[in-house]
């Protein structure tokens, strides 16, 4: 929401609170040579296949890194960066079937690529790896050369997708940079995370979807990176032409995201969480259910926190008095109202929901709940 459409300005009130940790933390290659070379953990408890499969990567510039219990695997994946995991189908304890599985579950290593080798014939073995989250499976004896190309392919993968993860993580450290221009909107996109996704859980929205409204709250706004802090921080109202530039936003921010493929969701949010029901809103004049439903879910979340945020010359409304509004704005035709009459009905339901936006709250309450919604999505 645009400041001015609600006459609203200055620091939110829970601006004390710590940033939500980005989905994805941006790693960088040094400047200059030497380059950072892939780490390979191999996890076998036989020490004569850890060597074998160290001589066959001797002359390959991998970093190789080795455990011989899956606890051990478990506390290297947790202290260093491993692009690529080899390890025995007959792991002991857990076995390579729950050792992928138990990866693929965690944020942080759901990306590592597996590979799992086994001296046992059979294809249900293979097909149990491959199941479990095993990228690729190889039977033993190993042919060096194969050994040695299946990995470079794999690792070629990984760092394709590193690419597009650092790449995704720069865009929200800009929309939240861009969030930090506008000094009246602190910890906005945390906010508008927790309200659209807490909407969305209560329409029974896939995973996809709920994703899409967490990384909308953070993204909505990033085509504001177009617009001049003079037009931004501008104190008056605003003219003609630098509203044309302000609805802009929008258009710009959806240019920004659209190389992503991994953010194609999120676009029709960008774009039209400022359309409205009556088709008075902008950029397409988009009206009723032409409005893409996640881009409605951010737009209400969106007037909910302006609403409900303090200002220098307003103090925070009760989530009464917004819904109050939502609601009056309903009946001029330019919210939606089934989903204003579901957040009117969240409201008055969940206890936790509407606590977690009071002022006097204590700040760790809050951050626990933003903390939880983000692990809960983005495992």
């Amino acid at each position: 929401m645009e400041p001015r459409e609600m006459g609203m300005a200055g620091p939110s009130r829970l601006a004390r609170l710590g940033a939500l940790e980005l989905p994805t933390p941006i790693r960088t290659a040094p400047a200059g040579p030497p380059l950072e070379q892939p780490t390979i953990l191999i996890a076998d408890s036989h020490e004569i296949n850890r060597r074998v499969l160290r001589g066959i990567l001797r002359c390959e510039p991998y970093r190789v890194l080795e455990a011989a219990h899956h606890e051990e695997a478990f506390r290297l994946l947790e202290r260093e960066k491993i692009d690529l995991v080899v390890l025995d189908l007959m792991l002991p304890d857990i076995g390579a079937p729950e050792f992928c599985r138990r990866l693929k579950l965690q944020r942080h290593t759901r990306l590592i690529p597996l590979l799992v080798m086994t001296s046992v014939q059979g294809v249900e073995n293979e097909i149990a790896g491959l199941e479990s989250g095993a990228d690729e499976f190889l039977t033993k004896p190993l042919h060096p050369a194969v050994v040695r190309t299946r990995i470079a392919t794999m690792l070629r993968q990984k760092a394709a997708i590193d690419s597009l993860e650092e790449a995704e993580g720069i865009l929200f450290a800009l929309a939240q940079a861009i969030e930090q221009r506008d000094t009246c909107t602190g910890l906005h996109c945390e906010r508008l995370a927790l309200i659209s996704v807490t909407i969305g859980h209560s329409l029974s929205l896939t995973q996809r979807e709920l994703v899409a409204l967490y990384r909308g709250g953070f993204l909505h706004d990033i085509g504001k990176v177009s617009v001049p802090d003079a037009i931004l921080r501008k104190p008056g109202p605003l003219t003609e032409e630098e509203w044309r530039i302000m609805r802009g936003h929008t258009i710009h921010g959806e240019a920004i995201c659209r190389p992503l493929k991994t953010l194609a969701p999120v676009l029709p949010i960008i774009r039209h969480h400022h359309e409205r029901w009556d088709g008075s809103g902008y950029p397409d004049g988009l009206r009723g259910e032409q409005i893409p439903l996640l881009a409605r879910i951010l737009q209400i979340a969106d007037i909910f926190d302006a609403l409900t945020s303090e200002r220098p010359y307003k103090p925070a409304l009760p989530w009464q008095e917004a819904v109050a509004i939502l609601q009056e704005e309903t009946r001029r035709g330019w919210r939606d109202p089934e989903l204003v009459a579901v957040f009117r009905s969240i409201c008055e339901s969940k206890t936790e929901f509407t606590q977690a936006l009071c002022p006097n709250l204590e700040p760790d309450v809050v951050r626990t709940s933003l903390e939880n919604m983000r692990v809960a999505l983005l495992q």
